[in-house]
């Protein structure tokens, strides 16, 4: 199911979210004060490619100065559209898993600073 799950998603729309959370990175990498954020959005390019099969672990306590600028700034932005995605998703049997996947994301999206990708 996880290679199935991972092949429909990263056709339906993985490839271009992956694509453009890892430009993203690139640019706010540009910049000196945009590295910590650009480092995150390539944990979300990595996730966002193939998210079956992966678990988020959050640390808040790690990092809890950049999750709340983060916050502030982009993830309360980026937690609506995935809940929004994963409530859609959800709406019938055949896009559970899928929507899942979308709430995944999302947790990812709160507070990404001490988050690991688990394998």
């Amino acid at each position: 199911m996880r290679t199935i799950g991972n092949i429909i998603w990263f056709l339906l729309g993985g490839l271009i979210t992956g694509l453009a959370w890892f430009l993203v990175g690139l640019v706010l990498c540009i910049t000196v004060v945009g590295i910590p954020f650009g480092i995150q959005c390539f944990k979300f390019a990595k996730i966002s490619f193939t998210p079956f099969g992966k678990k988020v672990h959050t640390e808040f306590e790690e990092h809890p100065i950049m999750n709340i600028i983060w916050l502030i700034l982009f993830g309360w932005e980026f937690a609506l559209t995935y809940l929004a995605c994963g409530v859609l998703c959800c709406i019938t049997i055949v896009g559970i898993p899928f929507g899942l996947q979308a709430f995944k994301l999302m947790k990812l999206a709160v507070f990404p600073f001490g988050a690991d990708l688990i394998d």
